[in-house]
């Protein structure tokens, strides 16, 4: 059965056997002062079956990408993932599967910690990856970690950056006494210059996301650049994960470290979660890489084996010694994201970046053609752009959902001097008919208001 009650009779045998008349007893320990003098006002229990339809009823009330058309982004892209991906990670070895505390005898989770890390180090264009971290907030906040050492405890963080990651992030440092200073945006991007003008000799790396949390596109060469030359590491946070098809690897520009998120391409936005983070960096730093590290050797034998070449968790070591106390195998999801990045193959997923640039920019004409729209940002930009609007984008977004539609991101809810800006988001499976259909309604809705 699903749902077991326990009866009078049981209570009271199970009191029995412990010794104790009441349940009260359980909390004789307690003050009196402190205890609850009178019952929870709670509903009646349910039966099983009244249960399961009261459930049943609350799940109903979710909308999700599946009954909506999304045009929201800004951390959780909606991309197109394989049937193939459900398939197989339904087979219980797969989900099931976690971190492997003896990996001799764990050599499929292995094979898979190791292909993940190989199409993370591809994507980002770096010599070394782990597996993994929760998500891409906790990579960012992991990746200051790694740069951080007893003289250098200043991190620089781009505006650009993601407004739920620079909260992670201050919260790591907050326990660890690191000092965050923020690299003001200009135009939507953040220059050199914004970088300079925070920095010390106590500047242990510059942060900056590509493409930014207003979707535009940095020129992070030129960032890399100037935290080298002050001595310090460069940490370029991936937004979109489908942008890779498309823009340059930030490790081939010369970024040290680099996250992202990889719940583009592992499954359903889930309401945001669960999720997969991912994390890559130079052969230096490899060591500094929380989690777990699989690698290839030769067993007795002269036979391919799979190993665990690092494991810097406290599970493992010293929790004193350990590079993180929190990481995670993200197994599960880590294989979604093998599996789909290899239906895709290299050809697949700069397809999918170019239709999602293509139907991106179109969306932005047609939208920026009704009165009193504007582009927020005149800047090069991959799958989502910022649009001042003539009403509240939290007001849009109510009646947009009448249309089936859902989005775009209300960016007051993070910044009050922003409420009339909506971040929009655009992939490779929105229709033409989809784009036109947002743009006459978002033109009817802003008509309506204008008279109320």
């Amino acid at each position: 059965m699903n749902y077991i009650p326990v009866t009078e009779l049981e209570k009271d045998e199970m009191l029995k056997e412990i010794g104790i008349s009441s349940i009260e007893e359980l909390f004789s320990d307690i003050p009196e002062d402190l205890r609850l003098q009178e019952p929870l006002k709670l509903p009646k229990g349910l039966s099983e079956y009244e249960t399961r339809k009261a459930m049943i009823k609350l799940a109903g009330k979710n909308i999700d990408t599946n009954k909506l058309t999304s045009f929201m982004g800004c951390g959780a892209y909606n991309h197109y993932v394989p049937t193939l991906v459900d398939h197989l990670l339904s087979r219980s070895e797969f989900y099931t599967a976690y971190t492997p505390y003896q990996p001799e005898i764990s050599q499929g989770t292995l094979q898979n910690i190791y292909e993940f890390q190989t199409i993370v180090c591809e994507l980002f264009g770096l010599d070394v990856s782990n597996a993994s971290v929760y998500d891409g907030a906790t990579a960012v906040a992991e990746a200051m970690v790694m740069s951080c050492d007893k003289k250098k405890t200043e991190i620089v963080i781009s505006r650009g950056l993601h407004y739920e990651y620079c909260e992670t992030v201050e919260t790591y440092a907050n326990g660890m006494g690191f000092t965050i200073k923020y690299a003001d945006l200009v135009d939507g991007v953040t220059p050199v210059d914004s970088f300079e003008a925070e920095a010390t000799e106590k500047t242990a790396a510059y942060v900056v996301m590509y493409p930014n949390y207003y979707g535009c596109i940095e020129d992070i060469k030129s960032v890399i650049d100037a935290a080298h030359a002050r001595k310090a590491l460069c940490i370029v946070v991936v937004g979109d994960l489908s942008a890779m098809g498309i823009l340059e690897a930030p490790g081939k520009l010369g970024a040290d470290i680099v996250v992202g998120d990889g719940m583009p391409f592992a499954g359903p936005l889930g309401f945001s979660g669960p999720s997969i983070g991912l994390m890559a960096a130079s052969e230096k730093l490899g060591r500094k890489l929380p989690g777990r590290i699989a690698g290839v050797t030769v067993d007795q034998e002269g036979k391919r084996a799979l190993v665990l070449t690092l494991q810097a968790r406290e599970q493992h070591i010293r929790r004193e010694k350990a590079a993180s106390n929190i990481c995670s195998n993200q197994a599960l999801y880590a294989l979604a994201n093998n599996i789909t990045l290899s239906t895709l193959g290299k050809y697949g997923l700069k397809e999918m970046a170019d239709i999602t640039l293509s139907k991106a920019h179109y969306a932005m004409e047609v939208l920026t053609k009704i009165e009193g729209v504007e582009l927020l940002y005149d800047q090069p930009f991959y799958s989502e752009f910022a649009l001042k609007l003539p009403i509240s984008a939290r007001v849009l977004q109510k009646h947009l959902l009448k249309y089936d539609i859902l989005g775009p991101v209300d960016m007051g809810w993070y910044e009050k001097d922003k409420a009339n800006i909506g971040l929009f988001f655009v992939n490779e499976i929105r229709s033409k008919d989809e784009i036109d259909t947002l743009a006459k309604a978002v033109e009817v809705i802003i008509n309506e208001q204008r008279f109320i």
